[in-house]
């Protein structure tokens, strides 16, 4: 196992680097000239330039790179061009609150996906099955700032039962955290389940039709005993996949999830670098959403390596 964790560990690595240039010249191609826009248009030119000078937005495009990409590495992510700010705290809070909508939309996606595919597959042949099969249907048609928006207008507005925006930190009102953090994810949740479910769903119909697992019915086992003892682990292989892909999915989905619920996460922070045009933010919020999806991939494969015998086999 130990030759393909340094293989990804290296394609990694490749893929940050190739990351951090594409993210950079792209914020270069941008119209506009930071220093102006922090100035404001009545700024005269010798301010500008003075301004520019600071920034160190003179200095040739590759010496730039180094030293943002040298700052990234040692956890510098530089200063605000609108407001002057250093970046890392606020980057870090939002990090934070992101975090936390992901991490729970991913526990509500698992805990419904996974009892709701296999009783699909199960029952696939019988009413309830096919109703699921169709209302899963419908959930993965359904974007998640529009059942954010739902949730909103009928537990917020309609019953009054959680908030309808804003963010406690746990450590502040641990209740209040809960209570703000429910409805955003729900709305990212319940989606992405939707979307798991139906891939359980075929995972375990394959694993039922498998050799071993009627040699087990035979055996005497009900076929939902057989399933839990011989048929979930062999059906949870393809399903990791999948789940490493919908937490990428998860991360990017945050950012309107977050404008919906008024949540000041990355997505809100990128939103609002974006319309003050403050280029070195939004350069360094994409960059770190861009290295989040590419760990997620990572960790994927390496546990996909971890839980499949045949694919530690082919790593020796």
């Amino acid at each position: 196992m130990a030759p393909a964790l340094s293989r990804r560990t290296a394609i990694l690595l490749l893929s940050l680097l190739a990351s951090s240039v594409v993210v950079f010249a792209f914020m270069q191609v941008l119209p506009g000239d930071p220093a102006r826009v922090a100035l404001g248009v009545s700024a005269s030119e010798e301010s500008v330039a003075r301004l520019r000078h600071e920034y160190g937005l003179d200095r040739p495009l590759l010496t730039q790179y180094a030293g943002w990409a040298g700052g990234l590495l040692r956890g510098d992510f530089g200063r605000s061009y609108v407001s002057g700010d250093v970046i890392a705290p606020r980057l870090l809070d939002a990090l934070a609150v992101t975090g936390w909508l992901v991490l729970a939309a991913l526990l509500i996606a698992v805990l419904l996906a996974v009892p709701v595919g296999t009783v699909m597959a199960v029952r696939h042949r019988h009413v309830d099955g096919a109703l699921l099969t169709a209302l899963s249907q419908v959930g993965v048609a359904v974007p998640a700032f529009l059942a954010g928006m739902l949730l909103v207008a009928i537990v917020s507005v309609r019953w009054g039962w959680l908030p309808s925006s804003g963010w406690v930190p746990p450590a502040v009102d641990p209740a209040a955290f809960l209570r703000h953090l429910i409805l955003p994810a729900l709305s990212l949740g319940l989606v992405q389940s939707a979307i798991l479910a139906r891939y359980v769903r075929s995972a375990v119909l394959d694993v039922l039709a498998e050799d071993y697992l009627r040699t087990a019915r035979s055996k005497g086992l009900t076929p939902w005993r057989a399933l839990l003892r011989h048929g979930l682990r062999n059906a949870g292989v393809p399903v990791v996949t999948v789940l490493g892909l919908q937490l990428a999915a998860m991360l990017i989905g945050a950012v309107v999830v977050e404008r919906v619920f008024v949540v000041h996460g990355l997505g809100s922070l990128l939103l609002d670098a974006v319309q003050v045009r403050d280029l070195i933010l939004v350069q360094d919020v994409v960059m770190v959403l861009v290295a989040l999806v590419l760990l997620v991939s990572f960790l994927t494969d390496v546990l996909y390596v971890a839980i499949d015998p045949r694919m530690r086999a082919r790593a020796r």
